[in-house]
């Protein structure tokens, strides 16, 4: 595979996640995706997406996002954790991303980027130009804003933790005062965004099949979470809750 077209397969990739797949359908949003020029589809037209479920599926599927920045002049890409709701306060619905109140890579001063990608298969074709992958990916654009309202702000962090381990919140001790005040909550509205998706088998050119004697087809990629390994100061007595042994 040539690094360019390895550099386009890679644009929409990431892991999938069993049991988000499972998750109840989030209701339908009147506003289509790729509402502005910037995230309207230029190039592979054919692999976007229009309805805004898309978005709200990729969103609930992954475990991680990438936040993209500018910071004095230069570009940044971060992974890191993130919740969302459909239905928040800001148009389109809400992203939330957290982290320390002295991140500069956090501050609401300008535009930000966030992407999300799923990799569900490695397609391998018959030439090095025609390999690609199956994915699902999202690019949401916008400038956040910081959360202050107190209720707001819980909802946000206890949405982060469970898009990690669903209904995991319900289960830990409330935060303290000294915690939330080191923690800078941002929500990012979900208006301005895009999706594009592949799938099925490689796109070969007709001359070369049936005669290069070369496999091509899909190998399926998802993700499987592995034993749980409880903590070595953690009581005896203290069972695997079902929300943990429901991921394996």
């Amino acid at each position: 595979m040539t690094t360019s077209h390895l550099a386009k397969s890679i644009a929409g990739m990431t892991d999938t996640v069993a049991l988000a797949e499972q998750l109840s359908p989030t209701p339908l949003s009147p506003t289509p995706l790729s509402p502005t020029p910037r995230t309207t589809h230029k190039r592979g037209r054919h692999h976007g997406v229009a309805e805004r479920n898309a978005l709200f599926d990729v969103l609930r599927c992954a475990k991680l996002c990438h936040l993209g920045v500018a910071m004095d002049g230069v570009p940044l890409v971060l992974p890191t954790a993130y919740g969302f709701d459909p239905n928040g306060p800001d148009q389109g619905g809400t992203l939330y991303l957290h982290g320390s109140v002295a991140s500069r890579s956090l501050a609401d001063d300008g535009e930000i980027c966030v992407t999300i990608t799923l990799l569900d298969g490695l397609v391998l074709a018959r030439s090095s130009f025609h390999h690609s992958m199956n994915y699902r990916s999202a690019v949401i654009l916008g400038t956040p804003r910081i959360v202050t309202d107190t209720e707001e702000r819980l909802t946000a962090l206890n949405l982060i933790v469970d898009q990690v381990v669903p209904e995991r919140s319900g289960h830990l001790r409330a935060s303290t005062r000294k915690e939330l005040a080191a923690t800078l909550v941002l929500a990012l509205p979900l208006h301005e965004a895009s999706v594009k998706t592949r799938t099925g088998g490689p796109g070969d050119d007709a001359a070369d099949i049936g005669v290069e004697k070369v496999w091509a087809g899909v190998i399926p990629v998802s993700t499987r979470f592995g034993e749980p390994v409880g903590a070595t100061d953690l009581a005896a007595d203290i069972e695997l809750p079902e929300h943990v042994s429901q991921l394996i």
